[in-house]
């Protein structure tokens, strides 16, 4: 899959999505209003929320796609990841702030007109359409999981295409918001307590509180300059280890410019009898090779250097693991 036939899936997965929200949304309003359930009416601001994340998602996507300038030579992938964050901070605020406010609301205050069929329908209508829609962003992740050779778990946890999790991650809380709103007004309807109907809206805020962090804690890592996943940094160093005139991978450091752009910079020692002509060769093969094997890769940059005293080996010196604790500058095994 091409690169734009990427950006092309992920803009079809986010308008699919935010087309789904804004119609379940104004249904659950409708029924919210007429029911009187605080979960229904969480559930309405919940697909709100959504509705208007998938905007600034798809926001993200046209700014991110423009190209490269002077003021900018790496271009505006990373503006993606801007407004990826405000949406996860309207879920957070607006999502989360109602449901849970509305629930404590409605379990302290008691009260409910006692009309439950128009929830109920609104309910079954939007889990089949969220469904639809999760099944698009499920089929996106599980071809990309692929392109990558990793595991959609995997490709969840360390994608650079937020939108593609936000989209993900939003339509399974939608799933998942939507039975505890059925749990809780049946509950309710059932026992004649609202206090069911108060704790579905209660655990759907928080249900949108984990989703918005983990989002929100996503796009700060890529805002700030993530590197690539630990795999694919030991598949690009030993693409660049094979090169016959490279001795060693002094340094090796990579970062995530946008959701399909990526950046590698390595300090690499030459061969003492390497001419001039045979590094450029060699810094043209190194080009060639990871942009065949990454179409992601945008840039290759690589500075020849000398190896520091008593290094060996030809692996590349890290300053640290992904957990923050400090690697062996001369060891060779593989972390």
């Amino acid at each position: 899959m091409s690169e734009a036939e990427i950006k092309r899936e992920s803009v079809g997965t986010v308008v699919i999505a935010g087309a789904a929200n804004l119609a379940i949304a104004i249904a659950k309003l409708v029924a919210g209003l007429i029911s009187g359930s605080a979960a229904m009416l969480s559930e309405a601001a919940h697909s709100v929320a959504d509705t208007t994340t998938e905007v600034l998602l798809y926001l993200a996507l046209r700014r991110a796609a423009r190209p490269a300038d002077t003021r900018h030579p790496f271009g505006y992938g990373k503006e993606s990841y801007v407004w990826a964050f405000l949406a996860a901070l309207f879920t957070f605020v607006a999502g989360a702030g109602f449901a849970i406010t509305h629930g404590v609301t409605t379990i302290l205050v008691h009260e409910h007109t006692g009309n439950y069929l128009a929830s109920y329908i609104v309910l079954a209508i939007s889990f089949v359409i969220e469904s639809i829609s999760l099944a698009r962003a499920l089929r996106q992740v599980r071809t990309e999981s692929r392109r990558w050779r990793t595991t959609p778990h995997r490709f969840l946890r360390f994608t650079a295409d937020t939108t593609v999790k936000a989209v993900f991650l939003e339509d399974s809380a939608a799933l998942i918001g939507l039975l505890l709103a059925g749990a809780g007004l049946g509950l309710s309807h059932l026992t004649g307590d609202e206090l069911y109907d108060g704790i579905a809206s209660i655990l759907i805020g928080i249900l949108l509180l984990v989703v918005a962090g983990i989002l929100a804690k996503s796009n700060i890592s890529l805002l700030v300059g993530r590197a690539v996943p630990e795999r694919l940094h030991h598949e690009i160093e030993r693409e660049l280890a094979c090169l016959e005139t490279v001795a060693r991978i002094d340094t090796l450091m990579t970062m995530q410019l946008g959701p399909t752009d990526i950046l590698i910079a390595a300090k690499v020692d030459f061969h003492d009898d390497a001419t001039g002509a045979d590094i450029e060769a060699a810094a043209d093969e190194a080009e060639r090779r990871l942009t065949e094997r990454y179409p992601e890769i945008a840039y290759v940059f690589l500075d020849p250097t000398r190896s520091l005293p008593g290094a060996i080996g030809t692996r590349a010196r890290r300053t640290q693991d992904e957990q923050g604790r400090p690697v062996d500058q001369g060891a060779t095994g593989q972390s």
